[in-house]
């Protein structure tokens, strides 16, 4: 992906969600040509000069230091997801193809620990956000990996392209940003993936939704959270999720669900835990 191109439009689409009372400058006047701070606004916030501000937000970031991108996202008050976003954008740091291009594995002893987790829906999610490992609570929760082409083990491509992404995710629209966001934050630091301009083509092509989130610029770490999941076997749940990232590859993170104790989310998922890894174990059997 051209790393110029998203530098400049990240840059653009964060000034232009800001007006000039948000930052503590006077409003003048009710018509502005663009929405959003000008380019000079920013420049002064950030106390650099206007014109060297044009060229960053222009794309060239050759040479541009970490204080000044430091007071850029003070002036523009990132998150400190888009603060590292707009770092990996200006200053990429390079990767080698051939490791990019390579297939993702899972280790058997972390197959194993997941598959250990019983009661826990647990996957492991890695580049792109590649579905790569998960227990049988997981599919009896979020439906049938094992049952998708390797290709399509994809969680942007499940929420986006499966029609029963909007029944299972209450919130869908939250889970969609959410998505959108996550795969953002990857493509600062992974431009060079081979297989990401496919996905996120394909993706564009294909829905109109991730389109419009796309061109938003979001961007956001998968931390944890809770989600309301409405499953046809069991009704709606509220859940809890962390995401772990590994230590020894920072590429793959596991992602477990629970519910509080004594609640009925609980009771729900105990009854999945009987009733879903039951039927999961038969289609296995099969």
């Amino acid at each position: 992906m051209d790393q110029r191109a998203e530098l400049s439009e990240f840059l653009r689409s964060r000034r232009g969600r800001l007006q000039p009372e948000d930052v503590g400058l006077p409003h003048f006047g009710r018509h502005r040509r663009v929405p959003g701070l000008r380019r000079e606004e920013l420049a002064q916030l950030a106390g650099v000069s206007v014109a060297y501000y044009t060229r960053l937000e222009q794309g060239n970031s050759r040479n541009v230091s970490t204080a000044v991108l430091d007071a850029i996202a003070r002036a523009l008050r990132l998150s400190d997801a888009e603060r590292d976003h707009l770092t990996h954008l200006a200053k990429p740091t390079q990767k080698k193809h051939r490791r990019m291009g390579r297939p993702q594995q899972l280790r058997p002893a972390l197959q194993q620990l997941i598959d250990a987790m019983d009661g826990v829906p647990a996957y492991v999610i890695g580049r792109r956000l590649d579905i790569l490992g998960w227990n049988r609570m997981a599919r009896a929760l979020l439906g049938d990996f094992a049952a998708l082409p390797p290709q399509e083990r994809n969680m942007a491509r499940l929420v986006f392209l499966d029609p029963n992404a909007p029944d299972l995710y209450v919130d869908w629209q939250c889970k969609a940003t959410e998505v959108v966001s996550l795969l953002r934050m990857y493509a600062g630091c992974s431009a060079d993936d081979p297989q990401l301009p496919g996905l996120v083509g394909e993706l564009s092509v294909r829905s109109e939704e991730f389109r419009t989130l796309w061109a938003a610029h979001t961007v956001s770490e998968k931390g944890h959270g809770a989600k309301r999941l409405r499953h046809p076997l069991v009704g709606e749940m509220t859940l809890s999720y962390e995401t772990l990232r590994l230590p020894d590859d920072h590429d793959l993170s596991l992602v477990a669900y629970h519910a509080e104790p004594g609640t009925r989310s609980a009771e729900s998922l105990r009854l999945l835990a009987d009733w879903g890894v039951s039927e999961m174990a038969d289609a296995d059997a099969e």
